[in-house]
């Protein structure tokens, strides 16, 4: 009688840990080292299956005890910066990189995470009021009450950075943006990021003092979402795309759409994409992937770059001397 008393105890407390699934993991990572617990739940869709698989386990960044490449080549540096290996976790170049600082509209590379966790590419996207009541960058003539495909949502959040698409995505997902934005934070939490928070799913805030932004992160952190980011295809795929023509609810039934990531627009060999943001207290910021063939090997070098006076530039005179460094090794 007792054996099958203590059988069932085993069995009531496995079933609360399976339920706890979200809950707060700490990192295991010592000193200065950044990225996701290797117990971290997967990100869990809200609203059934999806056509995407599981996420890959975190990108471990192996920032302890790591030493620049090269020389700082700025003469007016970005607050805080990172160059990275994005397969290996290697830190090519550093800055500041587990300083806490606004990111602006690089919040959203955390929104499309748990949007594509969370729903199917064949889902349609009611729009609000409350969508269509956003302030900063939009995608625009979203049709209120009206539905719109998902992924033209998608491209519309990581192309033209459109805060009423972050609302309305984040409405699709998890029914208010409050409750969206716990499952952000939840996530962060999951993924390992130290330095991170959010409080909307947009970053847009108007504030005046870089103390009173409540979207923060460091280039540690960014590191470990950009390549969950890149773990994802239907991801990848929109945050390389320099362009796109998609389906909407207007006349003539399209709507294009243009990446505003520096790296794309000027063509530069081998992106693939990721995010930028701006704001004023927030300045720019830029976190973006690069691939190149060194010595006859595939790599994949990532940029963060938080209050850059020019991202574009300085993002190239990161990746510029990272590959070289590689190959000469």
């Amino acid at each position: 009688m007792r054996r099958a008393w203590l059988i069932l105890m085993l069995v009531g407390a496995c079933a609360v840990l399976a339920g706890c699934g979200g809950s707060w993991s700490q990192s295991t990572a010592s000193g200065d080292e950044a990225g996701g617990d290797e117990g971290a739940p997967p990100m869990q869709a809200a609203n059934g299956p999806v056509d995407e698989p599981p996420l890959a386990r975190p990108l471990r960044l192996r920032l302890a005890g790591a030493r620049n490449a090269f020389p700082d080549p700025f003469r007016k540096p970005p607050r805080a910066a990172l160059l990275f290996d994005l397969d290996s976790g290697e830190v090519l170049w550093r800055r500041s990189a587990t300083r806490d600082l606004p990111i602006a509209s690089v919040t959203k590379l955390m929104t499309a995470l748990l949007v594509v966790a969370g729903s199917k590419p064949t889902d349609r996207v009611r729009i609000t009021k409350q969508a269509l009541a956003y302030r900063g960058s939009g995608v625009g003539l979203l049709p209120r009450h009206r539905t719109v495909q998902l992924e033209t949502m998608l491209y519309g959040l990581l192309l033209a950075s459109g805060n009423d698409a972050a609302i309305a995505l984040a409405q699709h997902v998890s029914g208010t943006v409050p409750k969206f934005v716990e499952r952000m934070n939840s996530q962060a939490r999951a993924l390992g990021l130290r330095c991170t928070r959010f409080d909307s799913p947009s970053g847009f805030e108007e504030v005046r003092l870089q103390r009173q932004a409540r979207n923060r992160s460091c280039p540690a952190d960014l590191a470990v979402l950009a390549r969950a980011v890149l773990d994802r295809p239907r991801l990848a795929r929109i945050v390389r795309t320099r362009m796109a023509d998609r389906p909407f609810p207007i006349k003539g039934g399209r709507i294009q759409l243009y990446n505003h990531n520096p790296l794309l627009k000027a063509r530069y060999p081998g992106t693939i994409g990721f995010k930028t943001g701006f704001t004023n207290v927030a300045g720019r910021s830029l976190v973006a992937g690069v691939e190149r063939d060194v010595d006859g090997r595939r790599r994949r070098l990532g940029v963060v770059l938080l209050h850059s006076p020019d991202p574009g530039r300085q993002a190239k005179a990161l990746l510029e001397r990272g590959f070289r460094a590689l190959g000469a090794r």
